[in-house]
């Protein structure tokens, strides 16, 4: 009888803790899809930022090797301004749940494999992308370096407020003297720039689409409306 008696208690406790562990799981699985809404929104926003700032580049280009690049000076600075400004093009993820269930055992709660591989290879998916940050950061500060080449720092400096938020303004400052010397390498680094950027932006569409199938999964699987 006492062997029953301790065998029944152990399957309780058993029982408790497996309850207990559901419970864990149904809360990070409730945390990751609601981390993953704010990723989709961000990658939404990002993707869209993206196609500005190509158009941005763009723009520079045309106006800068134009024939009368010194009519367009105006927006030459201004949209040259922009060009190092990538921080607002960057993707910061949700992850806070992401790193709990790495950091302190939470994925071994997920019973069903396939899924945790899912949210292992989107966690992955994340860190390529954030590694192109660091790729369009050396590019930029590159470009910095030619920059002086074609623009007067003086004059660029006018075209930021006091919060250094990039302004038009009404003035058409010159362009370097030479400048045209200087305009090949200074093109060869904007399409460098524009190449990133279209990466960042495929590589973004990507995670997209894998968080939002992701989370749809998370949902069925666990019928969480």
């Amino acid at each position: 009888m006492l062997f029953f008696a301790v065998f029944a208690g152990f399957l309780a406790e058993n029982q408790r803790e497996h309850f207990v562990e559901h419970q864990r799981e149904k809360q990070y699985i409730n945390s990751l899809i609601n981390d993953i809404k704010v990723d989709t929104a961000r990658l939404n926003s990002l993707i869209e930022s993206r196609n500005i700032r190509e158009t941005k580049l763009d723009s520079l280009m045309l106006l800068l090797n134009s024939e009368n690049a010194s009519q367009y000076t105006r927006d030459i600075y201004y949209l040259a301004t922009t060009i190092p400004r990538i921080t607002l093009f960057q993707f910061t993820p949700n992850d806070g749940t992401m790193q709990q269930l790495k950091n302190s055992g939470g994925l071994r709660l997920i019973r069903n494999y396939t899924l945790t591989d899912n949210i292992i290879n989107y966690d992955a998916a994340i860190r390529t992308l954030l590694r192109l940050d660091d790729q369009e950061q050396v590019i930029v500060n590159i470009q910095r370096e030619i920059a002086p080449k074609i623009l007067i720092g003086i004059e660029l400096g006018k075209f930021s407020d006091e919060n250094n938020i990039p302004v038009r303004i009404d003035e058409s400052p010159a362009l370097m003297p030479n400048y045209k010397v200087s305009l090949n390498e200074f093109n060869y680094r904007m399409v460098s720039l524009k190449n990133v950027n279209k990466g960042y932006r495929r590589e973004a569409r990507k995670l997209l689409q894998q968080a939002t199938n992701l989370m749809y999964t998370l949902k069925e699987k666990y019928q969480i409306k």
